[in-house]
C-alpha cells in the first residue's frame, strides 16, 4: 500500500475534523497499523477492536450473533455492523472494518479471496465485496489497501454530505 493514500486519509480526517476507529478480522489490526504509521494519525485513530472469532464480533463490535449465526462472519451486513461497532465502542465519527477469507480453506461456504470492507460515517454506509487471488499475506495486504481506498472515499463522500451516494 502506498504511503500517499495513508497520509490523504489522515489529512482528509484531520481536514474535516473526523476520527476513525477499526473493527478488524482477516487483516488483524493491520489497517490500524497502517494508519498509525503516519505521522499526526493520533489526532484521527481513536483504537480498533481484532475480532477473529465470532464470539469477539458480537460482544465487542455488536454484531448480531443470530446474524452471525445464519450468515457466517464472511457477510456484507456482518462487514456493516463491525464498522458501526467499531465506530461506537471507540468513539469515532468513522468505523472501518474488514472480514473475509484469507486462507489456505473456504470459510462459511465463502471462497479463499473473498472479502467485505464497509466503512460506516455520519452520513455515509459503504459496503463492498472483493474477490482477491494469491497467497494469506497477498490477501491481507490487498484487503488492508482496498479498506484504506474505501476509507478515502468515505471521508470524500463524507465532506459532500451525499449520504454515500456518487455524485
Amino acid at each position: 500500500m502506498g504511503r500517499a493514500a495513508l497520509e490523504r486519509v489522515v489529512l482528509l480526517a484531520q481536514e474535516r475534523g473526523l476520527t476513525i476507529a477499526t473493527g478488524e478480522s482477516l487483516t488483524a489490526g493491520m489497517v490500524a497499523a497502517a494508519l498509525a504509521s503516519v505521522p499526526g494519525a493520533s489526532t484521527v485513530l481513536r483504537g480498533g477492536v481484532v475480532s477473529y472469532h465470532r464470539d469477539v464480533k458480537a460482544a465487542l463490535l455488536g454484531v448480531e450473533p443470530e446474524l452471525l449465526e445464519r450468515a457466517g462472519a464472511v457477510d456484507a451486513e456482518v462487514a456493516r455492523q463491525m464498522a458501526l461497532g467499531a465506530r461506537d465502542s471507540c468513539g469515532a465519527d468513522i468505523g472501518v472494518s474488514t472480514t473475509g477469507v484469507a486462507g489456505p480453506e473456504p470459510h462459511d461456504g465463502k471462497a479463499v479471496g473473498t472479502v467485505f470492507i464497509s466503512v460506516v460515517a455520519v452520513s455515509v454506509n459503504l459496503v463492498r465485496e472483493y474477490r482477491f487471488r494469491g497467497s494469506r499475506s497477498q490477501i491481507r495486504e490487498a484487503s488492508c489497501s482496498a479498506a484504506v481506498i474505501l476509507l478515502t472515499e468515505a471521508l470524500e463522500l463524507e465532506s459532500a454530505g451525499t449520504n454515500g451516494v456518487p455524485q
